[in-house]
Order: structure tokens, then sequence, then C-alpha cells
């Protein structure tokens, strides 16, 4: 049996984001950020924060839109900057 037969083990962090903790350049406070976003606002100083997105299968995949949905598939290939 094929571990790849209903999900692409790339598309995982995609489908199923996770929180992260990234430091706010700006005031040092301790920001909430998922794998899937590019930048977020920091609730301390409210200064945005953001962090490049590195490869993901969206980048090479020829199914990808319809694998992680096209409103995720839009978010990511603009770097969150796309209409949700």
């Amino acid at each position: 049996m094929s571990l790849f037969k209903n999900e692409c083990p790339g598309s995982q962090d995609i489908k199923s984001p996770s929180p992260e903790e990234i430091e706010c350049r700006k005031c040092g406070a301790s920001v909430e950020i998922w794998t899937d976003e590019a930048e977020t606002t920091c609730k301390s100083c409210g200064s945005a924060v953001t962090r490049i997105l590195g490869p993901t299968c969206i980048d090479w995949c020829a199914f990808a839109k319809e694998c992680v949905g096209e409103d995720k598939y839009r978010k990511i290939k603009t770097g969150g900057r796309g209409k949700n």
C-alpha cells in the first residue's frame, strides 16, 4: 500500500497549518504566525511582521491548485496578498 495514495505529503503543512512563534523585529514581542502565512500583525506594537515562505509543492506541482484548494493556492502564490 502506497503512502501517497490519498494525499501528497508535501501539501500537509498547507492543508493543515499550525501556529509558530516568531519575534517582532520592531519590539521583540513573541508573535504567532501560521505555517501558511507570510505576514501577520504584532499585537504588542501593531507592526506588520513578515517572513519568507520557503518553496512548497505549489511552486512545481501541476495538481497543486486541486490538491490544496484554490483559496489556499492563491493566498500562498500571492504571499498572503490574494483575495480571501
